[in-house]
């Protein structure tokens, strides 16, 4: 990434949710690779440790603190152990998701489709809620959701998955609305299909047309993160309240992953 950006993460403190694998682990390397001083949040404490340790070891400035985003009162108190370490909250990455339950809507499991729905709806407005009054209070600051194709494109057997990430963009484009002119820079990222556990799953359903993708074609997590960097810097300040589309190739190099 080039100066600018590595200058305006240089001592921010950014907190990412799902960090223990996948995209949120890659954007914790990268966030602190660029300065940033990043809270890994997962529910997975020994993973998203090992992570800290690593980035730690590395010089790097990274706390872990076990957190299930469907639990508002653990996803307020990762806000405020960010806040009482690093001195501010200056970026969230809402990255917690789930693809499963996988199946057709009338034989879904209830208890699994709401378990799904607290993680990846209700798990972007506990982050929200529990950073926003904090970024207020100091000022500002930048909110990476990240979202999915699926927001707008329904597929087969992903109702879940579907219904909640265009549930996610809408609160994107609410919290934008409501804080834009108040400093707060909220966009999301729809980052295509990127390899990840989540890809495993996928591909194992054999469900729609994206478990046939050859593996291939999938991105690294670390373009993914590369972009969420990007996002919460002003650079990407006019896509507030959007999903920005990683397979864009105008974005691709707006970021600098390609010439």
């Amino acid at each position: 990434m080039n100066g600018k950006l590595m200058s305006e993460l240089q001592g921010k403190a950014a907190l990412i949710t799902g960090a223990s694998r996948g995209i949120g682990a890659a954007a914790a390397r990268e966030m602190a690779s660029q300065g940033a001083r990043v809270v890994l949040a997962a529910r997975s404490g020994d993973e998203i440790a090992a992570i800290a340790a690593e980035i730690n070891d590395a010089g790097g400035d990274a706390l872990a603190v076990t957190c299930d985003v469907s639990d508002y009162a653990a996803v307020a108190a990762a806000v405020a152990r960010c806040h009482s370490t690093f001195g501010a909250v200056d970026v969230l990455v809402n990255n917690a998701g789930v693809i499963e339950p996988i199946g057709p809507l009338a034989e879904s499991d209830p208890a699994l489709w709401a378990a799904a729905t607290d993680i990846n709806f209700k798990g972007i407005y506990n982050g929200l809620r529990a950073a926003l009054p904090v970024m207020l209070n100091q000022g500002g600051g930048a909110i990476v959701n990240v979202s999915s194709g699926a927001a707008t494109s329904v597929l087969e057997g992903w109702s879940q998955y579907c219904a909640s990430k265009a549930g996610a963009f809408s609160l994107t484009r609410c919290a934008d609305l409501e804080n834009r002119d108040k400093g707060i820079q909220i966009v999301g990222l729809s980052p295509g299909t990127v390899m990840t556990e989540m890809q495993v799953v996928i591909k194992a359903s054999g469900i729609n047309p994206v478990s046939q993708l050859d593996p291939s074609v999938h991105l690294a997590p670390e373009w993914a993160a590369k972009a969420i960097a990007w996002l919460c810097t002003k650079d990407a300040a006019e896509f507030a309240g959007t999903d920005v589309h990683l397979r864009d190739e105008a974005i691709r190099q707006r970021i600098g992953l390609i010439a």
